[in-house]
């Protein structure tokens, strides 16, 4: 069955479109008292992404609530290293937290290498196939994972961090380690997508979250070339790349067999253009806290961004995920100045 409302698709393919298609990265979630209350049943978010009813009404909520133009499955970029043998907690205020992390040649032969994601990981699948029945095609719903780049990260350094500066340092201590680390990911991920597009994913997003932190030429060797694996893997797929901060790199990410480049606020929208010109969408990439602004503001720097677009083939997004304590009021102001702007 064809989808009532497939903007968000026609964007990736560069087809006329009457409006841009608008959703927000992390837009189920905080923000929302709804999703609030479904968390507060399952006792915390992990709970909640290994949960698939659950994780599904949380998905659809945005779509009902803020009129978003797709879905995004509720989950976590996290659990890739735990289907590798990794097992992550979510600490509330703190964020993830592993007990174990991978620095050595020891370390790394902990982990499982013959893996089957389809049974490690069918929680997720089963709330795509929920959702999709749910969703009743009103909009495509949206995979991800999280780019190996930024799943190593975690793995190397087992918490969050400011500067990751235990993982950077294995990239000139032990490079080979680094590879080896980064290619299973890269393995993992692949059949995780696959599996994802399989339940009954429409399109497909990859976050490199940290991508910022390392130079250009560190990205293309330990971040472009495992994101460039995965995705020539899903030829004809409709596939986002975020890599957040990269912007000494966009020509590299330009060249990727993607069909969009996510933006941050830091990435201007014209230089992007005429780095890709044509041959790419581009998604983004309004400032997170122009949300804090008032109602007249939130609709003049929309419309700014808006007419800053030399191009129509753009999915409109924040430049990052929404921020937990931002009124879904001023999500709505932001999406409906969208929905009333006239290509």
């Amino acid at each position: 069955m064809s989808l009532k409302n497939d903007l968000y698709l026609r964007a990736h393919r560069g087809d006329n479109l009457e409006r841009y298609p608008v959703w927000l990265m992390r837009q189920a979630g905080r923000i929302l008292p709804e999703y609030r209350e479904v968390r507060s049943k399952m006792g915390g978010f992990k709970t909640l992404v290994e949960t698939p009813e659950f994780a599904s009404e949380v998905t659809i909520q945005p779509v009902d609530i803020l009129d978003v133009d797709a879905a995004i499955i509720f989950s976590d970029i996290l659990v890739v290293p735990e289907a590798m043998g990794l097992p992550y907690q979510m600490v509330e205020q703190r964020g993830p937290w592993f007990d174990k992390t991978i620095r050595t040649s020891e370390q790394l032969a902990l982990l499982d290498t013959n893996i089957d994601v389809y049974d490690r990981l069918s929680y997720v699948f089963e709330a795509i196939k929920i959702t999709k029945r749910e969703l009743k095609d009103r909009v495509p719903l949206i995979g991800f994972a999280g780019a190996p780049w930024t799943i190593l990260c975690y793995m190397v350094e087992g918490k969050g961090s400011k500067t990751f500066s235990e993982s950077r340092k294995l990239l000139y201590t032990n490079p080979a380690l680094a590879h080896e680390l980064l290619n299973r990911i890269s393995d993992v991920t692949i059949d995780y997508l696959k599996g994802q597009l399989e339940a009954g994913a429409d399109a497909l997003q990859l976050f490199d979250s940290w991508a910022g932190i390392l130079g250009r030429d560190q990205y293309a060797t330990f971040g472009l070339a495992y994101i460039r694996k995965i995705v020539q893997a899903f030829e004809g797929v409709p596939f986002t790349v975020f890599s957040k901060g990269a912007v000494a790199s966009l020509e590299d990410i330009a060249s990727l067999p993607c069909t969009a480049l996510g933006l941050d606020w830091n990435m201007e929208v014209n230089l992007a253009r005429r780095i890709v010109g044509e041959s790419k969408t581009l998604q983004g990439n309004l400032d997170p806290c122009v949300l804090y602004g008032s109602n007249k503001l939130i609709e003049n720097e929309t419309i700014k961004m808006l007419k800053s677009f030399k191009s129509h083939r753009h999915i409109v997004n924040l430049g990052h995920g929404v921020y937990p304590d931002i009124d879904p009021e001023k999500v709505k102001v932001f999406i409906k100045t969208i929905k009333n702007y006239e290509l």
